[in-house]
């Protein structure tokens, strides 16, 4: 029988997202290569639904994230603030140089057949160095959270956020369950080499089905030809 997903009725917070905020800076549909000024905009992918549930339908929404105490950072707070979103920072300090920075999106519009052009600047990114600890879940919690939620792009950042996702969602499993929350642990080199060789035997063994259904009569007279199996010459 499959396990039903159960949703906790109330809660101190109806949703809770983990992730990285940045700031955009948009200058329309002029390129930045012509651009002269800009407007800014604080997103991020996990913060973008926290803030619309918020604004839209008036949900408890919350943030947990990275924030440098720098003038971006208070900007960013600011506008985190606006938008009915509670924070749970760890705090980083700016050192006047290199960092750690909040992440810069530099995105224009497009106009007509031209495309938008979006790139980033994630150099140092303070988001980059949160870690498992950063955070005190179980007071976070402590109220209730009917809803937690992360992205692939933040888990991917460094080692330390993906076991720092991993971490808030054993917390709130455990808490909801009444379990003391067991401490994430990473994948070893073991088990990481013998996923990615059944994988690619698995995707390998797939492309040749797929080549040997695509040929037509004489596909066995035009293998011969080659040394290269079919599956891999194309």
């Amino acid at each position: 029988m499959a396990n039903s997903l159960t949703i906790p009725r109330e809660g101190d917070l109806d949703f809770l997202s983990l992730g990285a905020l940045v700031h955009r800076l948009d200058p329309g549909i002029i390129p930045f290569r012509k651009a002269t000024e800009c407007a800014i905009h604080v997103s991020g992918g996990e913060f973008n639904v926290a803030a619309n549930l918020s604004d839209c339908f008036q949900m408890k929404t919350g943030i947990a994230s990275a924030m440098v105490d720098y003038p971006i950072g208070d900007l960013i707070a600011e506008r985190v603030r606006a938008m009915g979103v509670r924070s749970f920072y760890r705090h980083f300090r700016h050192d006047g140089v290199t960092g750690p920075n909040m992440a810069t999106v530099y995105s224009d519009r497009g106009f007509g057949v031209r495309a938008p052009v979006v790139f980033y600047n994630r150099c140092n990114e303070a988001a980059a160095q949160l870690q498992t600890g950063d955070f005190d879940w179980k007071a976070i919690f402590a109220g209730g959270v009917r809803w937690v939620h992360s992205g692939g792009i933040f888990a991917a950042l460094s080692p330390g956020t993906s076991q720092l996702v991993v971490e808030m969602m054993t917390s709130i499993s455990a808490r909801n369950s009444g379990r003391s929350a067991a401490a994430p642990t990473a994948p070893s080199k073991s088990s990481a080499a013998s996923w990615s060789t059944s994988t690619s035997s698995s995707a390998t063994k797939k492309t040749s089905r797929k080549a040997s259904a695509s040929k037509g009569p004489g596909s066995r007279r035009r293998r011969n030809r080659s040394s290269t199996p079919a599956s891999l010459s194309r």
